[in-house]
């Protein structure tokens, strides 16, 4: 079967214009998601050439006008994350989640920014609800792995301190410091890219 637009003429004068008007919204909606791509791509690029600031206004102008957009809200969550601006990241992240519940990114990169800190549990935890969002997200998945042998470090030191003659714990702790030798803290998470809503 052949498909064929019907021409202005042969449609009832009303249907022709509401014809028109579908074709113009939709070329107006795909012009329009290129636009946010494109910036949204531009503000990455800022960031990523070292020119912060500079990305961080032009995110805050974009969601001035859009303010719910998921992508460009977890962008400037990355930047505040990159730029040690942990609690208004959280911030960012969090309200992504409430808003976004179905998207998994900003779940793996609030459990990271808490590991960062040592909050092994609250990281986790959303680590956790990423992968009953998105059980195929291979970064939340290492991320986890990652938490729990930093738990495992944790409750590991804490045997060893109640019971120091335990000659079982400190094979298992150094096995798990060697797993982080030469990292930071927060080195083993993975960041999440920007989501897209679904």
């Amino acid at each position: 079967m052949t498909l064929h637009s019907p021409s202005p003429a042969s449609l009832p004068h009303p249907l022709w214009r509401v014809t028109a008007l579908l074709m113009v919204l939709a070329a107006m909606l795909f012009l329009g998601a290129a636009a946010q791509a494109d910036e949204l791509s531009e503000v990455q690029r800022l960031h990523l050439s070292g020119q912060t600031a500079e990305a961080m206004k032009r995110a805050d102008a974009f969601l001035a006008a859009k303010p719910k957009d998921p992508q460009m809200r977890f962008v400037k969550g990355v930047m505040l994350a990159d730029t040690r601006h942990n609690e208004e990241a959280v911030a960012i992240f969090q309200k992504l989640t409430e808003d976004y519940p179905d998207l998994a990114e900003p779940y793996n990169n609030l459990a990271a920014l808490y590991a960062s800190t040592g909050e092994y549990d609250k990281a986790r935890s959303a680590l956790e609800q990423a992968l009953r969002t998105n059980p195929v997200f291979a970064a939340a998945h290492e991320n986890l792995g990652d938490v729990y042998a930093m738990l495992a470090s944790q409750s590991y030191s804490q045997a060893l301190k109640l019971d120091p003659a335990n000659v079982t714990v400190p094979p298992k702790l150094a096995l798990v410091r060697e797993m982080f030798a030469g990292k930071t803290r927060a080195a083993p998470m993975a960041a999440a890219s920007a989501p897209v809503a679904r």
